[in-house]
């Protein structure tokens, strides 16, 4: 087949730079000191991770691929070639990490910067090229995912891969309003920058990357801390409530928001959401900086920043078409403790003529000043006080049934699930904990009678996750509470961070149980009546990283089982079903969804540029349609074009069942569920007084 002439033509001057370009900077070399490191990383591991592993061939294999996954993980550098020349370190990693030999770890990294370098040069340098136009009339494509992308069987290949890199971003750039001058200026700032980024790698970097590479094999959430990289860490412990209020990673290219801070700037302004992606970040008024390709901790360097100051961030939507951003700004402040607190609502519905007034109490962490209680403040701050107030100030409104709502609470004290769990059940066991040596912990118990004993459900989505999932698990096992919502995160694993001679380590040593016997790991809590999740489960989630734990049993410990809910749990779900499909604002929420879903499975996207504007435009008329059948089915006037409905979505946000139909539904449920119950005690009273009458 022959290759058209631009694309020859590029091919050909690629293949020029190949073979004049090559990488000057010096080769990475390991410290004193870290062969001995590595070992006592391996000894500890080895005694204390909840996951034991023998260092054998199996675990080397894996090794070597995680390391080339973590090093190159979109295939955007190595090429074939390099990753069969590895393969010589497919059996010996483990034979190597016993003598604490890391040098297989720096020659690969070597590569990888050469080749990135190289290859980053090249892009610098076609940008530059008066010559080269960029055609965006093809009927080419890209392929959005890495896993279905094969490594360069050659340099010209990989040019070819690069340059359709190259029109993607810059039609991602012009859709979003870039003169292509100006894109094509931005593409070579970040390259540049890129590149800068590779030349300052050290040898802590690489040996920090090649353990955690090891550590990684154990379980995602164990991972080794250089000293620079753990004084970073503890100052964003301190300071993290501080700047916007976001838990952030790397994925691929990009900088991702895995969680906003419940009550932080970020949550209160309501503009942020999980699985955002961070593509640009400005201060004030200045220009946005494109940090597409930057490392996790010179992003946060942007985005952390004086309280009351404001950065500008440029995001793609987690659920918007992939190929548009869009600018927020967010005035940076701390998370402060009473924004984050429990707080509380009234929610009143009606069914069936009979009105309902409910409390729904909305608990965003498990939070505890551990500080104030140890110095014995009478008014230390802690979820289950909170929670405890917002009870009683609920039943002095004689409310008929409590919500708790737990989306997005990421979890927090382990003592405070224990003694919020507390205030709904009486005494009893509340989690288990399983450490590495099969021992298990029954001591987190309710020790009082419950301070309430009303009727109570428990909304949850995929962002609740640990502490949370032990007071949901718990109050589900006890049949104490309906859980409602979609499947929780299933975090159920314990970490710890130990000191070693240079930097720290965190690892797993201990697992979460139910007191059913069963894990909350890697399956969550699963809810008696579901919901659609707004986050694709495939995508987030605990099921969805790299080498977790497995969800298993172990016994259940002696706890009383109250059986109340359970003879109405289908009565229940057909009467949410039959609701769900006569809402507009849930069915609404079920179309979005599947909208969503829909377009996040395309494998490839064209790199035709009038395709792409119509593909972008078509989900802004998709929504615009979704948006005006909902407000048509409610009786509510449509809007008329999409740029007056960008401006107005016609959410009445102190109205729940539009602003928050899940929350909605949920005491729709609640209220269900009361009735039902009233009805049968009726029923049952009514059958017991002739008995009661006879003689």
């Amino acid at each position: 087949m022959r290759l058209p002439f631009r694309a020859l033509h590029t091919v050909l001057i690629l293949a020029t730079l190949i073979s004049t370009q090559a990488s000057a900077a010096l080769p990475i070399v390991p410290e004193s000191g870290q062969s001995a490191l590595y070992r006592e990383i391996i000894e500890r591991l080895d005694a204390r991770h909840y996951r034991a592993q023998s260092i054998d061939d199996k675990l080397s294999e894996r090794y070597l691929d995680q390391y080339i996954e973590m090093l190159d993980p979109g295939k955007s550098y190595f090429l074939r070639s390099d990753i069969e020349e590895f393969s010589q370190w497919k059996l010996k990693l483990d034979d190597l990490a016993k003598r604490g030999d890391v040098k297989p770890g720096f020659v690969m990294f070597n590569r990888l910067r050469d080749r990135a370098i190289d290859q980053l040069n090249q892009n610098i340098a076609l940008l530059e090229d008066a010559d080269y136009l960029i055609e965006y009339d093809t009927n080419e494509s890209v392929i959005l995912d890495p896993d279905k992308r094969v490594w360069h069987e050659s340099a010209p290949a990989a040019a070819l891969h690069w340059e359709k890199r190259i029109k993607d971003s810059m039609i991602r750039l012009v859709l979003n309003e870039k003169d292509p001058t100006e894109a094509r200026e931005l593409l070579i700032k970040r390259y540049t920058t890129q590149i800068k980024q590779y030349e300052q790698r050290d040898s802590q970097d690489v040996f920090q990357l090649y353990a955690n590479a090891l550590t990684s094999i154990y379980g995602p959430h164990s991972s080794y801390f250089t000293p620079r990289t753990n004084e970073n860490f503890q100052i964003n412990m301190s300071l993290s409530l501080e700047g916007i209020g976001a838990q952030l990673t790397t994925e691929d290219d990009y900088t991702k928001v895995i969680e906003v801070i419940p009550g932080g700037p970020a949550d209160v302004q309501g503009i942020l959401e999980a699985e955002d992606k961070i593509i640009g970040v400005g201060q004030g008024q200045d220009e946005i900086v494109d940090v597409i390709g930057w490392r996790i901790d010179e992003v946060v360097a942007l985005i952390r920043g004086a309280k009351g100051t404001t950065v500008k961030l440029e995001v793609i939507p987690a659920d918007g078409d992939n190929s548009n951003s869009t600018t927020i700004a967010i005035v940076r402040d701390k998370v402060k403790l009473e924004n984050k607190s429990a707080q509380s609502q009234i929610l009143e519905i009606e069914q069936e003529g009979k009105p309902y007034k409910l409390g729904v109490i909305d608990i965003p962490a498990f939070y505890m000043d551990f500080e104030a209680y140890r110095a014995r403040d009478p008014d230390y701050k802690s979820t289950t006080r909170d929670v405890l107030r917002l009870l009683r100030e609920l039943e002095e409104q004689q409310v008929d049934g409590i919500v708790l709502d737990l989306r997005n609470n990421g979890g927090g004290s382990l003592q405070e699930a224990t003694t919020l769990t507390d205030l709904f059940i009486d005494y009893g066991p509340v989690v288990q904990i399983r450490d590495a040596n099969g021992r298990v912990n029954r001591y987190h118990r309710a020790s009082r009678r419950a301070a309430y004993s009303g009727p109570l459900l428990v909304l949850i989505n995929r962002l609740s996750a640990s502490a949370s999932e032990i007071l949901a698990g718990a109050l589900q096992d006890y049949g104490r509470a309906l859980i409602v919502g979609s499947q929780s995160f299933g975090k159920g694993t314990v970490q710890d961070i130990t000191g070693l001679s240079s930097g720290q380590l965190k690892m797993t040593i201990s697992k979460f149980y139910r007191v059913s016997g069963d894990s909350t790991q890697h399956r969550g809590v699963l809810p008696d009546i579901a919901f659609p999740s707004a986050y694709d489960t495939e995508e987030v989630g605990e099921s969805q990283l790299d080498n977790v734990l497995p969800w298993d049993r172990i016994h259940r410990v002696p706890h009383k089982i109250d059986d109340t809910l359970t003879p109405y749990l289908d009565t229940l779900t057909d009467a949410h079903q039959q609701r769900i499909q006569q809402d507009p604002d849930f069915i609404h929420l079920f179309e979005r969804v599947d909208l969503s879903d829909s377009w996040s499975a395309d494998a490839e996207l064209s790199l035709n540029l009038s395709e792409r504007r119509a593909r972008s435009e078509a989900w802004d008329k998709a929504l615009f349609s979704l948006d005006n059948k909902r407000l048509k089915a409610k009786g509510l006037s449509p809007n008329s074009d999409t740029e007056s409905w960008k401006e107005d979505r016609n959410i009445d946000e102190d109205n729940i069942a539009e602003s928050d139909p899940i929350l909605f539904e949920a005491g729709q449920i609640l209220g269900n569920q009361i009735g039902v119950i009233s009805a049968s005690n009726r029923l049952q009273i009514v059958q017991l007084e002739p008995n009661m009458a006879t003689p």
